[in-house]
């Protein structure tokens, strides 16, 4: 007898995750394995265009299900989604619901499921930065509070979920499904169309991204980090892809500016093509650091604090604070080629997916 799982993405980052889940519930399947799926689009990320370049891309199927959430307030969002995805499972029932990441989705649907009876399992569970200010670490706190069975991609993940009372016997340790994919993916690599206008060239170029308030709401901050960037990278191009609406604060400041190159969203393969090949890149994202460690490269985290903290203990990564004066320093030694190596940390070897569906198996 079969189970269906809601598998629920909301989010670019949520689809890179949810990749080699439906991978490895497909390939169960097709050998008699006893899940299958629905596969839930909150529609949180409202570029249809992105959306589907990254589900052509990464292989994940049409889902079965956009709820067309669109854009608005935190509270505007977690309504619409709850109220939405309350109306599937009142329809039709899963065997459970699984939530990945931190977005107002995860946290959302997962609210409703347990609500109405359904067990929520959580992927990329127990991860903690400590920061409240951070709307994600309001929604990890929240969805791990009611979440069954919580999957890490990390031992330290596990610990923060024991710490906070949660019985060992519900947690695995399976690794990262974003890891999953990139590693699946690695072959298909490709650049950007601007890659000959730019002039770029393997290891001769950095990659910027920033979009959190501390960085980018305050102009003054911002351009300060942006002139820093700019100084520091010594003549070479700095990549910044930046979505539309904060490029119009950008078109301000952009002729005061030699080395930073403003490009728009990029796609899944191109975006880590760049990635790979970059001297370094300048981020204050939390995927882009675990991505930059798999691959090798030089990562400066623009945060004060950061919830994977495996990317600094044993990856490429260092957390510099969104202090101007700390990136100039560090850009000194990316160039001077004294940055640390780093490692791979453990179970980072894209086998998570599977290991999570041959648990749900067992558990659904």
């Amino acid at each position: 007898m079969s189970a269906t799982i809601d598998i629920i993405a909301g989010a670019r980052p949520n689809f890179v995750k949810i990749a080699p889940i439906i991978a490895a519930i497909k390939a169960r399947s097709a050998a008699g394995g006893p899940l299958n799926f629905r596969l839930i689009h909150t529609g949180q990320h409202y570029d249809r265009q992105m959306s589907a370049v990254f589900f052509s891309q990464l292989g994940i199927p049409d889902p079965d299900h956009n709820l067309e959430v669109g854009s608005g307030t935190q509270a505007e969002q977690t309504a619409a989604i709850m109220t939405r995805y309350e109306k599937l499972v009142l329809a039709v029932p899963p065997a459970c619901t699984l939530v990945v990441g931190d977005v107002t989705s995860t946290m959302a649907t997962a609210i409703v499921a347990q609500k109405l009876g359904v067990p929520v399992a959580h992927v990329e569970a127990g991860i903690r930065s400590g920061d409240w200010t951070m709307p994600e670490e309001i929604n990890r706190l929240l969805t791990d509070a009611i979440t069954n069975w919580f999957f890490t991609t990390s031992v330290g993940a596990g610990a923060n979920l024991r710490q906070s009372g949660v019985e060992a016997a519900r947690i695995f340790f399976v690794g990262n499904t974003m890891i999953d994919t990139l590693l699946a993916s690695m072959d298909r690599l490709q650049p950007p169309d601007f890659w000959q206008t730019h002039q770029l060239a393997p290891k001769n170029y950095l990659v910027t991204t920033l979009h959190r308030p501390a960085n980018v709401d305050e102009e003054g901050q911002f351009f300060s980090l942006l002139k820093t960037i700019d100084r520091g990278a010594q003549g070479l191009p700095v990549i910044f892809p930046v979505h539309p609406r904060t490029k119009k604060t950008l078109d301000k400041i952009a002729g005061q500016l030699n080395s930073i190159k403003f490009v728009g969203p990029l796609a899944y393969l191109e975006f880590n093509y760049l990635v790979k090949n970059a001297k370094a890149v300048i981020t204050d994202s939390g995927g882009i650091t675990e991505e930059a460690t798999v691959m090798g490269v030089p990562c400066l985290t623009l945060r004060d604090s950061t919830e994977r903290p495996e990317t600094v203990t044993i990856g490429t990564n260092e957390i510099l604070g969104t202090d101007p004066a700390n990136l100039a320093g560090a850009l000194e030694r990316v160039l001077a080629g004294k940055w640390k190596k780093g490692g791979i940390p453990d179970k980072w070897d894209g086998q998570a997916g599977t290991r999570i569906v041959a648990h749900l198996e067992r558990l659904v």
